[in-house]
């Protein structure tokens, strides 16, 4: 009787497991990043020349903020 149960509990965490998985892989939609100073990032749109060039800008952007020291180095 105890494995008849032990069985059972192990297929409806098989099957919970399963469906969360399903789940998880069904979602094509990824989310937005942002990064601070840079700004969102997506997909890229244009030719890989106009791609390229945005992403050598936002590189240069990037470069150009001072990096916040701590406070006990000064």
């Amino acid at each position: 009787m105890i494995r008849a149960l032990g069985l059972v509990g192990l297929v409806i965490a098989l099957a919970i497991v399963g469906l969360l998985v399903k789940k998880q892989l069904t979602t094509s939609v990824a989310p937005a990043v942002t990064v601070e100073g840079v700004g969102t990032l997506s997909a890229p749109a244009g030719n890989p020349r106009q791609v390229q060039e945005q992403f050598k800008q936002s590189l240069d952007a990037a470069m150009q903020q001072p990096r916040p020291m701590p406070d006990d180095a000064k």
